[in-house]
């Protein structure tokens, strides 16, 4: 990354510079250079003792000005020519360069430790301590989403997302795989829930409408602090994972809104099959027809009031009690009543979670 960066920065300048310039790291090779040809040259003149010379220094006729972390340097910019005007061009260019390889190290790193503290890829005493060494602050909101890429297409998801957050310092768009894009975005104090999922809404709708990619969004929770990250993480996979079994429809969920199914979804296989057998003994959910299903769907839909339901789905009154009734009668579950109406909607979110053929326990 250093040598794009470098070579960027000396090819800007080779105009207002009339002279060769370029960088030389501590194993001797020229990593950048006005001259493009000169690129991948070894000097061997220019040895790690002599990259560690204090001020600047001439060799060969070229004044070199070292930059770099240390103790020791790792780098060296180069100027042609050893005149008190070549001293003050490499000068000018180490600062410059140091101060740009500052910048984009620090950035490199505070993405790179966010995907590790997501990832937990870092012990929990070590947070603090790199927080601290990168002046990343603690103290504000952040939440994770998870962008799950369904369909590809030539353009970069990763680019578009990052398009879409310029600010580098607050937030942090992080490959995690292929698929997988993570958001790790600063909120400010006082956002609701329904802002996290319009935010979620735009970064879906604009892959979708202008690069005809389509995606999925798992939100997590708002949390503070760092290392609070990777649960929030942990949450908008949970929420894409539940909503995948769930709300097969929804482009957008969220962990606060996943209610009960977060609960079935951590339920054992064994347990679910048990309560299924225990709540249809008088007969089996299988013995209801789609159409008996779509009217429950419906019912619960409405609250349970059978006069908006039987207008919603233009039959007469009389015929939804019928098919209530029926139900009734197969399962012994009186949907009308408020107990049975609740039993029986989870007993089908257990059928539809079992359907999906997650791990058995």
């Amino acid at each position: 990354m250093s040598n794009r960066l470098f070579q960027g920065v000396i090819h800007q300048m080779r105009d207002a510079i009339d002279r060769t310039i370029g960088v030389i790291d501590e194993t001797s090779v020229i990593i950048a250079c006005s001259e493009l040809g000169r690129i991948g040259e070894v000097n061997d003149s220019i040895t790690p003792e002599v990259l560690a010379t204090p001020g600047t220094f001439v060799v060969n006729g070229y004044t070199y000005k070292s930059f770099g972390s240390r103790p020791r340097p790792e780098y060296a910019v180069f100027v042609s020519g050893s005149d008190p005007e070549a001293g003050r061009y490499a000068s000018l260019l180490a600062v410059s360069l140091s101060s740009i390889k500052q910048y984009y190290d620090e950035k490199y790193d505070r993405s790179n430790f966010i995907k590790n503290v997501i990832l937990d890829n870092i012990l929990p005493g070590d947070i603090y301590l790199k927080a601290r060494e990168l002046r990343f602050n603690s103290d504000v909101n952040r939440v994770c989403m998870l962008i799950k890429i369904t369909s590809k297409s030539d353009i970069s998801a990763y680019d578009v997302v990052q398009n879409l957050f310029p600010d580098k310092n607050k937030d942090f768009i992080i490959n995690i795989n292929e698929s997988d894009i993570a958001l790790v975005k600063e909120i400010r104090a006082g956002i609701e829930p329904k802002d996290l999922e319009k935010l979620a809404s735009s970064i879906v709708d604009t892959l979708s409408s202008e690069f005809y990619t389509h995606c999925v969004v798992g939100i997590g929770t708002i949390v503070t602090g760092i290392k609070d990250l990777a649960r929030s993480f942990k949450e908008a996979q949970v929420a894409l994972e539940v909503g995948k079994v769930f709300d097969t429809e929804k482009p957008i969920v969220s962990y606060d809104n996943l209610g009960i199914a977060r609960l079935i979804y951590q339920l054992p296989t064994t347990l679910c099959d048990m309560f299924l057998k225990e709540v249809f003994k008088r007969g089996s959910i299988e013995s209801l027809d789609h159409e008996t299903l779509f009217t429950i769907q419906r019912f619960f839909e409405n609250n349970l009031n059978v006069s908006e339901t039987s207008r919603k789905l233009f039959v007469h009154r009389n015929t939804l009690v019928y098919r209530l009734e029926k139900i009734k009668k197969i399962t012994g579950l009186d949907l009308r009543e408020f107990e049975d109406a609740i039993v029986f909607k989870v007993a089908l979110m257990v059928k539809k979670y079992l359907s999906s053929n997650p791990v058995k326990f």
